[in-house]
């Protein structure tokens, strides 16, 4: 799930398996352009449909990017309804069967303008992923906040770093 503006201190160990999976992750590999749309050019329905070309284009990418080509992933836009509240997305995966489906918040209740929009469904899909690609730690109601903030911190750097 997608938490925002945490304070949390973590682990130095923790840190370092970070950085270390990060140096894995190849990434220096290129950043798909995809164009930018004016939302008000649109209507909803095709604001809608970019938005889920989008989403699937990026998970694609930071699949790949992130080492997870063994998963069977999917992503799909969902209404906020069927969100945690103060939540943009959620993952949910099998690690028997290497199968995982993550919702991100439809384009219909996004309020933002259309590129913020998809660069905030990209944060969605890459969190997700951060959150899968750790899934095998030992996680407990106790680290739940402490987790979110790290994947968070993950996913601005991931993020940060495919721009330049």
């Amino acid at each position: 799930m997608v938490f925002r503006n945490f304070t949390v201190r973590l682990r130095p160990e923790i840190i370092t398996f970070v950085f270390i999976s990060l140096s894995a992750f190849g990434l220096a590999a290129e950043h798909p352009v995809i164009g930018s749309p004016q939302a008000g050019s649109h209507t909803a329905d095709e604001r809608e449909a970019r938005a889920q070309n989008f989403v699937k284009e990026k998970l694609q990418f930071w699949q790949k990017r992130l080492n997870l080509g063994k998963w069977e992933i999917n992503a799909q836009l969902v209404r906020s309804t069927s969100l945690k509240p103060k939540t943009l997305g959620n993952i949910h995966w099998d690690a028997s069967t290497m199968q995982a489906t993550i919702d991100v918040q439809s384009s219909y209740d996004y309020k933002l303008p259309f590129q913020e929009m998809l660069d905030d469904m990209e944060f969605t899909v890459v969190h997700e992923l951060v959150h899968l690609q750790l899934s095998s730690l030992p996680r407990s109601e106790a680290s739940r906040s402490a987790e979110e903030h790290a994947v968070n911190e993950i996913t601005q750097a991931l993020l940060n770093l495919a721009k330049r």
